[in-house]
């Protein structure tokens, strides 16, 4: 018996559709686009959208150069699928700015030259601004005193640090993110 007729009697394999529409809101504006489900949010944003300001560091989590906002909070977009992300409000560092102002952490790092490359910086100032909306709303860090009420948790450096730790700077501006960061809670 030849190999083709054993396989004579298998049915074919479905056919599967790796791809699905799905709406984003990205940085104030709603798209309606086909991802394919292996895609990641950053790769979206850089590829479809042409936002260029999340960059790909580690692309496992680690560095948080991809870091942007989704719902308000900080995510590392190389680790989401877009698939997964369908009427989801994505803000990136391109849609922190109201027009031709910056936002108040933008504008710290400027002031502060909080930054030396710039790779990361993106990254730093979407975290930031994350890391700023859950200390506001009271969510703890691993420094936080356990005996602190409910509210919003005070941000002084050792807390700044610590929220901000899953960023790396390969530079070592991390002095100057600090105190950018204390500036705009002043």
């Amino acid at each position: 018996m030849d190999s083709l007729a054993l396989g004579a009697d298998l049915e074919p394999e479905p056919v599967v559709d790796e791809h699905s529409t799905v709406t984003l809101f990205v940085n104030g504006e709603e798209t309606t686009l086909t991802v394919d489900h292996r895609a990641t949010v950053l790769e979206t944003l850089r590829e479809r959208f042409g936002l260029t300001g999340a960059k790909k560091g580690c692309d496992h989590g680690q560095c948080g150069a991809c870091t942007v906002l989704v719902d308000g909070r900080r995510i590392n977009s190389c680790l989401l699928l877009a698939v997964t992300q369908d009427g989801a409000t994505i803000t990136t560092v391109e849609g922190l700015a109201d027009g031709e102002s910056l936002h108040p952490v933008q504008q710290a790092f400027v002031e502060r030259d909080a930054l030396q490359c710039g790779f990361c910086t993106p990254g730093q100032i979407c975290s930031a601004v994350g890391m700023l909306r859950e200390a506001a709303d009271g969510h703890p860090s691993h420094v936080t005193e356990p005996d602190t009420a409910s509210g919003p948790v005070a941000l002084d450096a050792d807390e700044i640090r610590e929220r901000m730790s899953g960023n790396l700077c390969r530079c070592g501006a991390y002095p100057r993110i600090v105190e950018a960061i204390e500036d705009v809670i002043e």
